[in-house]
């Protein structure tokens, strides 16, 4: 009984100590100890909000974001081995090493002595192989925290439209440096959050006050991209321009009736992952990183016959079966106009001149427009204006208008010359031939999104315009057929076999930089759509000069057949099983 009494004043003494700490802790002097704690301090560390995927049209992703790490220091412990440790850091993790001494310097008292950034979205094993050779050398100090990584699974595909990010900035928000990654990257960002801790001794305090922000990650980007046809695309167009001996290229695949971009091809192209490649020169590679298929500015040649005949079959003035005799040359105003073949006066239809491809042939024919109606058409084709699909650097072309617009301008204009446009305006314009007569505004991102420059695009802000009526739309296409017809036409080469083709060559001089006259070299592309008479696909493919002496329906007429071929079995698209057009082209 004695023992017993005895154990119950021991666990009562104990009691009355804990208790009386207890009181001394929280009522007697509270504050002196929340002094003590302040006087530690406080560190607030970023918790990085997750960046938005960028996806093509079936979900797979163009831009992901990867596990990665933060390197973090506490000057505190790392202020001894500052110079070692700064010496690693910045061999490792291509930090500077002066600004990094500095960080790991923080003297006592200083605001941030206890916590300092080092490096941010560290791929997660090489900061853990820096710590541990950090701790291998005895130097302490370091630690890491969540941080996501950019990864681009595909490494090129898509790279000039997706675009890359850079070294993140000082404060560790991205850097973007092209593409879609530059465009929409507020929308991709999300919002970091933050978390409020006490430390005392360079530990986190686990009683002590914490104050957390969470993070808003970054909105996914959905494009109307298909992920394997765009790799397609880039495979076709760099055998094209490797074949050709060329310097650049472009690959533009519509779907007919909703202009989504399904493919938008560059050659030159890059690595998305590894965007510098040293072999390659630094002006060079930042051309690279754009699309040219929306930057470089060029006379479209030819397949610009396309829009003028159907303007005057719109306008009344022709048929496709209207007669012209066609002499071997046209003298007009200051210069004559030629053919790319010799010939002297041939009797053609309009389907003949546009099957042959005919200079001549084409400015009789436009001389039929009333004043000012080729321009009126060329606009509403949407030449002039940018496609404005959401993508920086995008060119408008150039339609001359007022006093520009003379007749000997007219004359050249109405077949591909003396105006400019990029590859993605031109691919709609001939697109709007497929779609009945109507254009279709272009899209590469599905639903909508808002561009750092304010503006909502994609799908459900695309627009629709009638331009020419469905019959002349029609009457155009059965013109196009002709051009395939390899008894008929220019561009045999360009056939999809078991599908009927509607297509156009174009061939065109190009301005060099240096003179601003034409400089001897071409520009030759090939536009088309398929099948002809019932279209799910347009395709337009751009060369720009190919050094193999070599017209658009021998250098770009194969890519398209090729690529369009891909294009109708990958989507079950079966042949019509109708014939091909057999418009007269003479008479």
């Amino acid at each position: 009984m004695l023992r017993l009494r005895v154990g119950f004043l021991l666990i009562a003494m104990v009691l009355s100590v804990f208790a009386a700490r207890l009181v001394q802790l929280q009522g007697i002097d509270p504050r002196e100890y929340a002094q003590m704690a302040a006087d530690e301090g406080s560190v607030t560390a970023v918790l990085p909000a997750e960046r938005g995927r960028i996806l093509d049209r079936n979900g797979l992703p163009l831009a992901d974001s990867v596990d990665g790490l933060m390197v973090v220091a506490n000057p505190s412990v790392t202020g001894p081995n500052a110079p070692g440790l700064a010496t690693l850091l910045s061999k490792r993790l291509d930090v500077d090493y002066f600004e990094t001494l500095r960080r790991l310097r923080i003297p006592e008292g200083a605001e941030g002595h206890q916590f300092q950034y080092i490096a941010r979205k560290v791929p997660a094993t090489r900061a853990t192989n820096v710590l541990e050779e950090a701790e291998a050398r005895g130097w302490k100090g370091l630690d890491t925290r969540e941080d996501p990584v950019r990864f681009y699974p595909g490494k090129d595909v898509a790279a000039n439209l997706v675009g890359f990010l850079g070294t993140p900035y000082e404060d560790g928000s991205a850097r973007p440096l092209a593409g879609l990654e530059a465009a929409f990257n507020r929308y991709l960002s999300g919002v970091d959050g933050e978390a409020t801790y006490q430390v005392s001794k360079g530990s986190r305090l686990p009683l002590g006050d914490t104050t957390i922000t969470p993070a808003r990650d970054g909105n996914d980007l959905i494009t109307t991209i298909d992920q394997d046809l765009q790799w397609k695309a880039q495979q076709v167009l760099r055998q094209t321009v490797l074949g050709a001996r060329a310097d650049s290229g472009y690959a533009v695949v519509l779907e007919r009736s909703t202009g989504d971009v399904l493919a938008l091809a560059d050659y030159p192209t890059y690595d998305a992952s590894s965007p510098y490649d040293p072999s390659v020169p630094a002006g060079e590679a930042d051309a690279n990183h754009n699309s040219r298929a929306l930057t470089d500015v060029y006379e479209p040649g030819s397949v610009e016959k396309v829009l003028t005949l159907s303007g005057l079959i719109d306008a009344g003035k022709v048929t496709s079966r209207t007669k012209f005799e066609v002499p071997g040359a046209l003298h007009r105003q200051d210069r004559t106009i030629h053919d790319y073949f010799e010939h002297g006066t041939i009797r053609l239809t309009l389907a003949g001149i546009l099957a042959k491809s005919s200079n001549i042939g084409t400015v009789m024919a436009a001389d039929k427009f009333d004043r000012g109606q080729l321009r009126r058409y060329l606009t509403g084709f949407g030449l002039g204006e940018r496609t404005n699909v959401g993508l920086g650097g995008e060119t408008r072309g150039l339609l001359p208008s007022g006093a520009m617009w003379t007749s000997q301008t007219a004359d050249r204009i109405a077949f591909g010359q003396s105006l400019s446009v990029n590859a993605l305006q031109m691919a709609a314009a001939v697109n709007t031939i497929a779609n009945g007569g109507v254009r279709v505004s272009p899209s590469i991102i599905r639903g909508e999104a808002t561009a750092d420059d304010g503006r909502v695009v994609g799908t459900d802000t695309a627009t629709e315009r009638r331009v020419v009526s469905e019959d002349a739309a029609r009457q155009t296409a059965l013109m196009m057929e002709r051009v395939i017809d390899p008894e008929a036409g220019v561009a045999p080469r360009a056939a999809v076999p078991g599908y009927r083709v509607a297509g156009k060559t174009g061939t065109a001089q190009r301005v060099g930089e240096g003179c601003g006259c034409y400089d001897g070299t071409f520009t030759v592309s090939f536009a088309g759509f398929a099948p002809a008479d019932d279209p799910e696909f347009t395709i337009y493919i751009v060369v720009q000069n190919p050094r193999n002496g070599q017209g658009g329906g021998s250098v770009a007429g194969p890519a398209f057949s090729t690529l369009m071929g891909y294009t109708l079995r990958r989507y079950g698209i079966p042949p019509t099983g109708a014939r091909p057009s057999q418009l007269p082209v003479e008479w």
